[in-house]
Protein backbone atom coordinates (compact mmCIF):
# COMPACT_ATOMS: atom_id res chain seq x y z
CA UNK A 1 0.00 0.00 0.00
CA UNK A 2 1.60 3.25 -1.13
CA UNK A 3 0.51 6.64 0.19
CA UNK A 4 2.87 8.81 -1.90
CA UNK A 5 1.28 11.81 -3.55
CA UNK A 6 2.10 10.43 -7.01
CA UNK A 7 0.03 7.30 -6.31
CA UNK A 8 -2.75 9.43 -4.85
CA UNK A 9 -2.89 11.47 -8.05
CA UNK A 10 -2.64 8.40 -10.31
CA UNK A 11 -5.44 6.50 -8.57
CA UNK A 12 -7.61 9.42 -7.50
CA UNK A 13 -7.65 7.80 -4.06
CA UNK A 14 -5.68 8.03 -0.82
CA UNK A 15 -3.31 5.21 -1.76
CA UNK A 16 -2.40 2.55 -4.28
CA UNK A 17 -2.31 -1.17 -3.59
CA UNK A 18 -0.20 -3.56 -5.62
CA UNK A 19 0.73 -7.20 -5.41
CA UNK A 20 4.31 -7.79 -6.52
CA UNK A 21 5.33 -10.92 -8.38
CA UNK A 22 8.63 -12.19 -9.77
CA UNK A 23 8.96 -10.94 -13.34
CA UNK A 24 9.56 -14.50 -14.61
CA UNK A 25 6.22 -15.63 -13.12
CA UNK A 26 4.09 -13.02 -14.92
CA UNK A 27 2.67 -13.36 -18.41
CA UNK A 28 0.96 -10.36 -19.98
CA UNK A 29 -1.41 -10.52 -22.93
CA UNK A 30 -3.36 -8.07 -25.04
CA UNK A 31 -2.64 -4.48 -25.84
CA UNK A 32 -1.55 -1.88 -23.35
CA UNK A 33 -0.33 1.67 -23.28
CA UNK A 34 2.57 2.86 -21.14
CA UNK A 35 3.16 6.00 -19.13
CA UNK A 36 6.54 6.42 -17.43
CA UNK A 37 7.23 8.98 -14.73
CA UNK A 38 9.71 9.61 -11.92
CA UNK A 39 8.68 8.32 -8.51
CA UNK A 40 9.08 9.57 -4.95
CA UNK A 41 11.98 7.11 -4.53
CA UNK A 42 13.84 8.81 -7.39
CA UNK A 43 13.56 5.83 -9.74
CA UNK A 44 11.30 5.84 -12.83
CA UNK A 45 8.14 3.71 -12.90
CA UNK A 46 6.44 2.53 -16.11
CA UNK A 47 2.68 2.13 -15.72
CA UNK A 48 0.88 -0.13 -18.17
CA UNK A 49 -2.82 0.49 -18.66
CA UNK A 50 -5.67 -0.52 -20.92
CA UNK A 51 -5.76 1.82 -23.94
CA UNK A 52 -9.53 1.36 -24.26
CA UNK A 53 -10.66 2.18 -20.71
CA UNK A 54 -7.57 3.49 -18.89
CA UNK A 55 -7.57 0.81 -16.18
CA UNK A 56 -4.21 0.39 -14.45
CA UNK A 57 -2.95 -3.12 -15.15
CA UNK A 58 0.64 -3.44 -13.97
CA UNK A 59 3.75 -1.41 -13.35
CA UNK A 60 7.48 -1.85 -13.50
CA UNK A 61 9.61 0.10 -11.05
CA UNK A 62 13.28 0.44 -11.95
CA UNK A 63 13.99 0.27 -8.22
CA UNK A 64 12.58 -3.30 -8.27
CA UNK A 65 13.70 -4.69 -11.66
CA UNK A 66 13.03 -8.31 -10.72
CA UNK A 67 9.37 -7.62 -9.84
CA UNK A 68 6.16 -6.55 -11.54
CA UNK A 69 3.46 -4.79 -9.55
CA UNK A 70 -0.12 -5.67 -10.42
CA UNK A 71 -3.00 -3.48 -9.29
CA UNK A 72 -4.91 -5.49 -6.69
CA UNK A 73 -8.19 -4.08 -8.01
CA UNK A 74 -7.46 -5.84 -11.32
CA UNK A 75 -8.00 -9.18 -9.57
CA UNK A 76 -11.59 -8.20 -8.67
CA UNK A 77 -11.36 -10.53 -5.66
CA UNK A 78 -12.77 -9.27 -2.32
CA UNK A 79 -10.88 -12.08 -0.58
CA UNK A 80 -7.48 -10.91 -1.86
CA UNK A 81 -5.06 -10.79 1.09
CA UNK A 82 -4.53 -7.55 2.99
CA UNK A 83 -1.39 -5.55 2.11
CA UNK A 84 1.71 -6.57 4.05
CA UNK A 85 2.95 -3.03 4.60
CA UNK A 86 2.24 0.64 3.99
CA UNK A 87 4.91 2.88 2.46
CA UNK A 88 5.29 6.64 2.10
CA UNK A 89 3.29 7.15 5.29
CA UNK A 90 4.75 10.65 5.39
CA UNK A 91 2.05 11.50 2.79
CA UNK A 92 -0.74 9.44 4.41
CA UNK A 93 -3.96 11.26 5.22
CA UNK A 94 -4.08 11.54 9.01
CA UNK A 95 -7.70 10.40 9.28
CA UNK A 96 -7.09 7.14 7.40
CA UNK A 97 -6.96 4.39 10.02
CA UNK A 98 -4.85 1.34 9.16
CA UNK A 99 -4.78 -2.01 10.92
CA UNK A 100 -2.68 -1.59 14.09
CA UNK A 101 -0.37 -4.49 13.22
CA UNK A 102 0.44 -3.28 9.67
CA UNK A 103 4.09 -2.21 9.29
CA UNK A 104 4.16 1.48 8.40
CA UNK A 105 7.22 3.00 6.68
CA UNK A 106 7.67 6.75 6.49
CA UNK A 107 9.17 6.30 3.01
CA UNK A 108 10.29 3.13 1.19
CA UNK A 109 11.84 0.47 3.39
CA UNK A 110 15.52 -0.21 2.84
CA UNK A 111 16.04 -3.31 0.69
CA UNK A 112 18.76 -5.80 1.47
CA UNK A 113 20.56 -7.39 -1.44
Amino acid sequence: MCHCRDCQRRTGSLFSIAAFFARDDVVTAGGNAVFERPSASGHPVAFHFCPACGTSLWWEARRLPELIGIAVGAFADPDFPMPEQAVWAVDRHEWLALPPDMPLHERNPVRNG
